[in-house]
């Protein structure tokens, strides 16, 4: 059982860290999670 099991996620990615496309890949691996939102955004 994972802990994003049946769950909305909402995704921050960071530009000089882990993109949100990527962690949104991982979390499509999960059964019942559902991205809702996924964005790359620049921290300066």
């Amino acid at each position: 059982m994972s802990v994003l099991e049946n769950k909305k996620v909402i995704i921050i990615g960071d530009r000089d860290g882990i993109p949100g496309p990527a962690i949104e890949e991982c979390v499509r691996t999960v059964d019942g999670a559902e991205v809702i939102f996924s964005s790359t955004e620049c921290f300066v």
